[in-house]
């Protein structure tokens, strides 16, 4: 019943934009710090980008900073990444994840995330 759904993904031309969305369902985000991830063929899983409970605080990685914004509507039970700037690189499998009752900020490795997403597929190609 615990759930996490991507959407919002497809294929974009070189600095395009696209807003991706992860809904929860079966449970509430108010007390969770969000992660986004990409997996590219081949390659392993990175974070991309997090956001506290709160949202008050927010990482990115270097190769997206200034690029993506991460942001949440917790009455809406929804998680945001909007992508600008788009560029071939950024093609991959990117996915939303939880980081159950966390309240101390967040992180970009996999480890500590609890629940995930199918996630969505972002092709950046002209």
């Amino acid at each position: 019943q615990l759930q996490l759904v991507e959407s919002g993904g497809g294929l974009v031309q070189p600095g395009g934009s696209l807003r991706l969305s992860c809904a929860a369902s079966g449970f509430t985000l108010n007390d969770d710090a969000i992660g986004w991830f990409r997996q590219a063929p081949g390659k392993e899983r990175e974070g991309v980008s997090c956001i506290t409970h709160s949202g008050g605080s927010t990482n990115y990685a270097d190769s997206v900073k200034g690029r993506f914004t991460i942001s949440r509507d917790n009455a809406k039970n929804t998680v945001y990444l909007q992508l600008n700037s788009l560029k071939p690189e950024d093609t991959a499998v990117y996915y939303c994840a939880v980081r159950r009752l966390a309240l101390r900020g967040c992180g970009l490795s996999t480890g500590p995330y609890d629940l995930w997403g199918q996630g969505t597929q972002v092709t950046v190609s002209s």
